[in-house]
C-alpha cells in the first residue's frame, strides 16, 4: 500500500471511530487476520501480528469487545464471588486468579457477596451479565444455583468450598487431613485443655477442618473440647476468643479455623490476657496467608497452596469452556503443616524446609 493509500485510510477516520477493516487496510493484511490478532490462542504469523499492531497503535484502533461478544456468544469475561476482602487469604486468592485467567484472554467481573447467605442472592445479577464461567472462592453454592447454572450451560468451579451434591467443581485444600494432623501436633506437645473457633458453621470448609480437628482428639480419649463460632470474622472471632480465655480453666491449645481468626486469637491472648503464645498456650490457624510468616506474629498453621489451587481451578475452567462434556471434578490439595512460634513445639516430627520448620508424625501413618 502507498503512501498516498495509508493517507488516504487516516484521513478517512477524522470523524468516525477506527474499524478492524480500517486496521486491515492500513496493515496490507485481510480483516480475518485483524480478528484472529486479537483472539485468544488464534494462529497468526508473528509478521502478520507486527504489521497488524504497528497499524492499530498508528490509528488508536482498540477493539469492540461488545460487539465481538455479540459475534462470537463469549464475553471472555468470568464471573468471581468473593465475602469481602478482610480474609488476606480471601484477596491473595483474588489477584493469583485474576492473574491466570488474564493469561488466557479472560477478564474478571467481580461479585462481592455475603460469607454467611452464600451465593444465592447474586444468582439474577450474575446471569444478566452473561459470564463464559463463574468463580465462587470461599463462597456456598446452593443446589438451586448449581441447577440453573447447569440448565444454561455455564461452568461453576467452586474455590476453598464444595458441594454435597457433586454437581459443580471444586478446587480445597487438604481440610479434613490437615485438621487431624493439627490435633496430633497438639497432642504430641503435651496439651490437655483443647479448643476449636469454628468459622461459618454452615461452610463445607468449617465443617471439615471441624470434623477433623473433633475425630482425631475424640479417638484418643480427649472427652471435653470447647467450641466457639468465629466466622471467619475479626468481630466475632475476637468475642469468641475472649470467651475462651475467660473460662476458670481455659484452653492451653486453640485451634482457629483459618489464619484470620488465628491472628485475631493471637492479639487477644498477648494484649488482653498477658499469654505469651507457644509457652502458656499454643494457637493454630489454616492458611498460611502471608502474615502468618511475620515474626511479629509467627503463626503455626496448616498451608494451602494458592498458586497450585489456582492452577486446578485454571485446568477446570479451560476443560469446561472448551465444550469438553466432563463430570464434575472435585480436586483435593494437601499442604503441610508450618511450625512457628506460636505453638509448643513436640520433641519429634519436626523437619527444616524451605518453609522453615514442617512437622509430620513418625507414628499412625494411615490416620492421615
Amino acid at each position: 500500500m502507498g503512501r498516498k493509500s495509508r493517507v488516504t485510510v487516516i484521513g478517512d477516520l477524522a470523524h468516525r471511530p477506527t474499524t478492524a477493516h480500517d486496521v486491515a487496510r492500513l496493515a496490507g493484511v485481510s480483516q480475518s487476520a485483524v480478528s484472529r490478532v486479537y483472539t485468544p490462542g488464534a494462529s497468526v504469523s508473528p509478521e502478520t501480528r507486527i504489521k497488524v499492531m504497528e497499524a492499530a497503535k498508528r490509528l488508536g484502533y482498540r477493539p469492540n469487545q461488545v460487539a465481538r461478544s455479540l459475534i462470537t456468544r463469549r464475553s471472555n469475561i468470568v464471573g468471581v464471588a468473593v465475602p469481602g476482602t478482610e480474609n488476606p487469604f480471601y484477596s491473595a486468592a483474588l489477584d493469583a486468579l485474576s492473574i491466570a485467567l488474564a493469561r488466557i484472554g479472560y477478564r474478571v467481573l467481580l461479585f462481592s457477596v455475603d460469607a454467611i447467605a452464600g451465593s444465592d442472592p447474586i444468582l439474577e445479577e450474575v446471569l444478566r451479565y452473561r459470564v463464559d464461567a463463574l468463580v465462587l472462592i470461599s463462597t456456598s453454592l446452593s443446589s438451586h444455583f448449581a441447577d440453573e447454572c447447569m440448565q444454561l450451560g455455564l461452568p461453576v468451579v467452586l474455590f476453598n468450598r464444595k458441594t454435597d451434591s457433586g454437581l459443580a467443581s471444586s478446587v480445597t485444600g487438604d481440610n479434613l487431613n490437615g485438621a487431624r494432623m493439627i490435633a496430633a501436633f497438639l497432642l504430641a506437645g503435651g496439651h490437655k485443655r483443647f479448643a476449636f473457633v469454628a468459622g461459618v458453621e454452615h461452610s463445607s470448609t468449617n465443617r471439615d477442618r471441624e470434623a477433623g480437628f473433633l475425630s482425631y482428639l475424640s479417638a484418643r480419649k480427649v472427652r471435653h473440647i470447647e467450641r466457639r463460632v468465629g466466622n471467619y470474622s475479626t468481630t466475632a472471632a475476637e468475642a469468641a476468643v475472649r470467651s475462651l480465655l475467660e473460662l476458670e480453666k481455659q484452653p492451653d491449645a486453640i485451634f482457629c479455623a483459618n489464619d484470620h481468626m488465628a491472628l485475631v486469637a493471637l492479639n487477644v491472648a498477648q494484649v488482653g490476657f498477658g499469654l505469651q503464645p507457644g509457652r502458656d498456650i499454643s494457637i493454630v490457624g489454616f492458611d498460611n496467608i502471608d502474615m502468618a510468616g511475620w515474626p511479629l506474629f509467627g503463626l503455626t498453621t496448616y498451608s494451602q497452596p494458592i498458586q497450585t489451587m489456582i492452577d486446578q481451578v485454571i485446568g477446570i475452567l479451560e476443560r469446561q469452556l472448551s465444550g469438553e462434556a466432563a463430570v464434575a471434578l472435585q480436586q483435593v490439595t494437601q499442604g503441610e503443616l508450618i511450625v512457628r512460634a506460636s505453638a509448643r513445639k513436640p520433641k519429634t516430627g519436626l523437619s527444616q524446609s524451605g518453609k522453615g520448620w514442617v512437622w509430620r508424625p513418625r507414628t499412625e501413618p494411615a490416620v492421615f
